[in-house]
């Protein structure tokens, strides 16, 4: 089984091309975080977090008695796979991160609260058309939009229809104060679970985590993807179905990374 985890702006939507792909061989859970409709959007900020959001998808593969998945998230989603691997290795049988490391800074963690901040305003005091405009369009995106317009709008609009309150709170309470991949390198150094990592060219956030991630993790592979940033998902949907297919054979059969089980 396969269980997909969504980006802060995105949904179940945003992996489509995987589920539709994958679901041909493997059971694909898809699901929507709390604070996206249909599931809850709790009102308290305590509702919300890193721990929280890691729960959740241990809370369903109990829910669906699942004792080992496939976890493939994409940016936050990305990240919580990530947490649940260091925290229940036992439950993974890989996992995969696409656009992983975005407010991931060493080095201006200030950057970070203040960008988390300006965001979060804007989800509570914009019209959501508005903020979704907006947000879409951060640098990270603009190889999205020249490449696949169509594409780009979908996703935009697909944006829009989503809570503003939740997305506020997500913000300020996930990725506001989710520690940095650089925070994680003791217990990621430590991970055994196979580790698949893409990230387009474009993706700048996102780059200098990718690539720390192939350097800390011990089984982990890097694929960049060029001319594409940070909504692989949808823009380059093809090179991630190709990707995971593979990632899924050599784990059952053993052979991922196998030289490097060797050292």
């Amino acid at each position: 089984p396969i269980v997909v985890i969504h980006e802060v702006a995105g949904d179940h939507r945003s992996l489509e091309a995987q589920v539709r792909f994958l679901s041909r061989a493997n059971r694909c859970i898809t699901f929507d975080s709390r604070g996206y409709l249909p599931s809850d959007v709790p009102e308290v900020p305590e509702a919300y977090g890193q721990d929280t959001a890691r729960g959740d998808v241990v809370a369903i593969l109990d829910g669906l008695r699942l004792e080992k998945v496939h976890l493939v998230g994409h940016s936050m989603g990305a990240y919580t796979a990530l947490h649940v691997a260091i925290q229940h290795p036992e439950r993974c049988l890989s996992v995969t991160t696409i656009g992983c490391g975005w407010g991931s800074s060493r080095h201006d963690p200030e950057e970070r609260a203040a960008m988390c901040a300006d965001i979060t305003q804007m989800f509570r005091e914009e019209p959501m058309a508005q903020a979704a405009a907006k947000y879409s369009r951060l640098p990270m995106r603009r190889a999205f939009e020249a490449k696949d317009p169509r594409g780009f709008a979908e996703f935009e609009n697909a944006l829009a229809d989503h809570s503003a309150k939740g997305l506020a709170l997500t913000m300020s309470q996930v990725q506001a104060k989710r520690p940095t991949l650089w925070d994680l390198e003791e217990p990621l150094s430590q991970l055994e679970v196979p580790l698949l990592v893409s990230v387009g060219d474009e993706d700048d956030p996102c780059l200098d985590g990718s690539v720390f991630l192939k350097r800390t993790v011990p089984m982990a592979a890097l694929i960049v993807v060029p001319r594409s940033g940070h909504t692989l998902t949808l823009e380059d949907p093809a090179t991630i179905n190709a990707a995971l297919p593979e990632l899924f054979g050599t784990v059952a059969n053993g052979t991922w990374m196998a030289h490097r089980k060797e050292l």
